[in-house]
């Protein structure tokens, strides 16, 4: 059981470096606040090595996608 906990606290961290890079571009805050969020989940799971945290952080995640913190999607389409 331990290795899943890693596996996924690992896609996490690389989730969580990914939107920090694009926070970096962007210097969009919810972008940072997902990126944080990830992070600190992936971290309080390999630290515990327990199951729990990378549901909490997933949720939170989703609930701060809810409250609008994700950016826009830009669809740059043929223009006429």
């Amino acid at each position: 059981m331990e290795i899943i906990i890693y596996i996924f606290a690992a896609s996490f961290i690389f989730m969580a470096a990914a939107l920090m890079i694009t926070y970096r571009r962007t210097k969009h805050y919810g972008v940072f606040l997902l990126g944080l969020t990830y992070g600190a989940a992936a971290g309080l799971a390999i630290v515990l090595t327990h199951w729990w945290p990378l549901v909490a952080g997933f949720v939170l995640v989703w609930l701060l996608r809810l409250l609008g913190l994700d950016p826009d999607t830009r669809k740059d389409g043929p223009r006429s």
